[in-house]
């Protein structure tokens, strides 16, 4: 798991289907004291956030799967599954 940054959506009309009537966002992965890192990574939104929201991301197939309950051979790496309010260090 890891914190990001939303920085924006992705838009596409033809998908795989695990992928229909779901949200897909690309992060940003963030330090803990809220740095960003260089890479960016595209996630299904399971939690209802929106640009420039600190999300925590699940980046493994298998809880992608689990969480949406879909086959495990689907290709989904990355869910968000939480907004963060607060990061206390």
């Amino acid at each position: 798991m890891y914190l990001g940054r939303v920085i924006g959506n992705v838009v596409s009309t033809v998908k795989h289907s695990a992928f229909e009537n779901k949200k897909i966002l690309l992060v940003k992965p963030l330090q803990p004291d809220g740095s960003v890192k260089k890479s960016t990574m595209v996630a299904v939104d399971t939690v209802g956030a929106g640009e420039n929201d600190v999300v925590l991301v699940a980046s493994e197939g298998r809880t992608a799967a689990e969480i949406l309950a879909f086959d495990e051979r689907m290709p989904l790496r990355s869910v968000i599954i939480a907004i963060v309010d607060d990061i206390d260090m």
